[in-house]
């Protein structure tokens, strides 16, 4: 059966301990501490989330990234897109289940890279500060050399996904720094010289006041776009905005609105309907578990009102010629930040579902 779009679901591998976060955290840290602490912040908030049928997983298990791949496969999900950690200077982090996934050649699934070219701080990451924790560097060209030889096995490898014979390269922050441009152009150098054709750069866009035009000018080929933030910054009337501060100051409750109403401004069919940009399915958004009473909640995320944004986003790619019917899951398990398809207690494999039955001719 073939599918209306390619779907590629974004795919966080914090889900196993390393060192730095039994120093930032405490030992053990992994993602699942904050999702299992979360707690409702009023009435009807669904929290905590608790997984289903694959758990609370290890990633360092090969047979649960056999799982999610099976799960992913049999629901209509092209590859998964593994956020990739390079912070410059050879600093990785929980780089270990994409490593093993390369080397081990199972689960033999699609796959790509998004570059977080991000520093990490505390708050944003479940700690009551704001100290930074690690910092995203660009150290220059012999640097950008090691990053890209670093990851030749798996841009070679026949599971990688390609775009008009390309890998796809996605950049979480395209305008983070002038030099993206020269990462860029040493990548495109690099690939012809190392037996790829070149590279297909996607820049991720994820707020609604940056126009992609401002995203091109960086080099890439494509941009991905995700505007959760467009309903907030653009479309909310003044006096909602005054009653969700007030709530917000006055309850000391999180800011909240409803899924149903936000996710019609998710997707502008002038811009998503353009070949080379590429739109995104939000698989709802609660940030509490890690910022507490300061994330964004979405509510009513319920089969219904994901059935009807799915669609709009199906309907936007339906013209596009068959390469560029690309569109990112945001996200395939990003518990912590309640943006996940894995199945949980509530609701089991109804999100899936319903992607299955709108994805699949």
């Amino acid at each position: 059966m073939k599918n209306k779009a390619r779907l590629i679901a974004l795919y966080l591998p914090q889900y196993h301990p390393i060192p730095e976060n039994d120093e930032w955290w405490g030992k053990g840290f992994t993602e699942w501490t904050n999702v299992g602490k979360a707690k409702p912040l009023f009435k009807g908030h669904y929290q905590p989330r608790v997984p289903k049928d694959l758990g609370y997983y290890d990633l360092r298990v090969p047979e649960t990234r056999k799982a999610q791949a099976d799960m992913a496969r049999e629901y209509g999900i092209e590859g998964f897109c593994y956020w990739h950690y390079w912070f410059g200077n050879g600093k990785r982090l929980i780089e270990r289940p994409f490593n093993e996934v390369v080397s081990s050649g199972e689960p033999d699934f699609p796959f790509c890279l998004a570059w977080a070219n991000e520093s990490w701080k505390g708050f944003a990451h479940g700690l009551k500060n704001r100290n930074m924790l690690i910092e995203q560097l660009y150290p220059g060209e012999e640097d950008y050399k090691n990053h890209f030889f670093e990851l030749l096995p798996a841009f070679k490898d026949k599971r990688y996904i390609r775009v008009d014979g390309k890998p796809l390269f996605m950049i979480y922050k395209p305008l983070a720094s002038e030099e993206i441009i020269t990462f860029i152009k040493v990548w495109r150098k690099l690939a012809k010289e190392n037996g790829l054709e070149d590279f297909y750069f996607i820049g991720h866009n994820n707020d609604a006041t940056v126009p992609v035009e401002e995203i091109f000018k960086t080099g890439v080929d494509a941009v991905n776009t995700v505007r959760l933030d467009n309903y907030q910054l653009k479309e909310r009337s003044q006096f909602e905005r005054f009653y969700q501060n007030g709530r917000k100051r006055l309850l000391n409750t999180p800011q909240r609105y409803s899924y149903k109403k936000v996710s019609e401004f998710f997707t502008v069919p002038e811009v998503d309907g353009i070949d080379n940009v590429y739109p995104s399915i939000m698989t709802g958004w609660d940030h509490s578990p890690r910022s507490h009473r300061e994330g964004l909640i979405l509510t009513d995320f319920t089969p219904a009102n994901f059935s009807k944004h799915v669609q709009n986003v199906m309907d936007l790619v339906e013209n596009k010629p068959e390469e560029h019917k690309i569109v990112f899951i945001k996200s395939w398990n990003e518990w912590a930040e309640g943006n996940y398809l894995e199945p949980d207690m509530k609701w089991g494999m109804k999100f899936l579902e319903v992607l299955k039955e709108k994805v699949q001719k």
